[in-house]
């Protein structure tokens, strides 16, 4: 049986899963953050790269730290329209034609929202059509696969859809699962996380630092919010949320314990933030999993690989499935946000 006490997060996973935000073009998930924001009463701003953001004021005002949780999506891009209507196009971010499967995807015009139908081909064939390999030789490639749209280049061009429109799974395909005390769905990379930020930005009052709650654009395609945001404001230390990869290669577990990585694709991360984290993390009796990951970054390695931060940290929730339809605890997910509320509630 499921437990109640999660019922609320997964409300608000849901509703924030079922915001487009493809990588630059984000205004349904800032609409949706926006009313929560201004329902909690909390001043907070949208800066040139895209971000959201809100400052709780700490007790040193000359301290400050941020913590970011991405609010942009993976997808597709158009690359071209053909003279049937037919879109072609490529991957935005890291996703994959085969773990989307054939079926519905929403394409965001700039007048209007078009249903279309990702596509690979017929199977009853043989070895004279270019599907015949996909099935017995070759992996499924963006080239090999469309959008069928039935439309018009007429009526693709009266709603906007044009080369850049981006193009996301269908929303009713993105409906969340919740399986007992797990939550399964596209996109919880990172919505979930926008979750632990929201819940912050509720709880959270009185740190021993400014607090910089930042909700991050354009991080799938290479952290461009958060590098906006890290050059402009001066920090002593920034904690990435964001989902953790399940594999056999990795020493992790699916469930209620949080994983604190130590590396990923990008470099190291700070061994002393590291350390207070897991100090905050035993002061409330939390189990943490440690990592060492690839194929990986997130806003805290590539502000600091770039130099725009002395100290970063990346705190996730251990998910199977990544980029793909995705399965997390929301007991991990509720342990992250109690964790960084201890962390930034008692200083170090």
């Amino acid at each position: 049986m499921a437990n109640n006490a999660y019922d609320s997060l997964f409300e608000i996973i849901q509703a924030l899963v079922l915001c487009h935000s493809p990588s630059g073009q984000e205004q349904e998930i800032d609409q949706e953050l926006s009313r929560r924001f201004q329902a909690l009463g909390l001043d907070y701003w949208q800066d040139p790269a895209g971000n959201l953001i809100v400052k709780i004021p700490g007790q040193d005002s000359q301290r400050n730290i941020a913590i970011t949780a991405h609010k942009d999506e993976i997808g597709m891009i158009v690359k071209a329209i053909e003279p049937s209507g037919r879109l072609q196009i490529r991957r935005l971010g890291g996703s994959f034609p085969w773990v989307y499967g054939e079926g519905v995807v929403d394409i965001l015009g700039d007048e209007q929202t078009l249903s279309g139908i990702l596509s690979f081909g017929s199977r009853h064939v043989s070895h004279e059509s270019p599907q015949k390999a996909q099935q017995e030789e070759s992996p499924l490639r963006w080239e090999d696969a469309w959008v069928e749209t039935l439309c018009t280049p007429e009526e693709l061009a009266q709603a906007g859809v044009r080369p850049g429109s981006r193009v996301v799974i269908g929303k009713h395909r993105k409906q969340p699962l919740r399986l007992k005390d797990y939550v399964a769905s596209y996109t919880l990379d990172n919505k979930a996380s926008l979750a632990i930020l929201l819940g912050l930005a509720q709880s959270l009052r009185n740190p021993w630092a400014n607090v910089y709650l930042v909700a991050s654009a354009k991080e799938e395609i290479g952290a461009l919010g958060a590098l906006y945001f890290t050059q402009k404001q001066s920090l002593e230390a920034l904690i990435a949320l964001e989902i953790c990869p399940l594999s056999t290669e990795y020493p992790l577990q699916l469930g209620p314990d949080p994983v604190l990585l130590s590396q990923d694709g990008y470099g190291l991360y700070d061994e002393g933030l590291n350390q207070e984290l897991r100090q905050a993390a035993q002061a409330i009796d939390i189990l943490l999993q440690l990592a060492v990951i690839s194929g990986f970054g997130s806003d805290a390695s590539i502000a600091m690989k770039f130099g725009h931060v002395a100290r970063a940290a990346c705190l996730s929730f251990p998910t199977q499935n990544t980029h793909g339809y995705e399965i997390a605890s929301l007991a991990a997910i509720t342990n992250c946000t109690e964790l960084l509320r201890q962390y930034l509630s008692v200083s170090p």
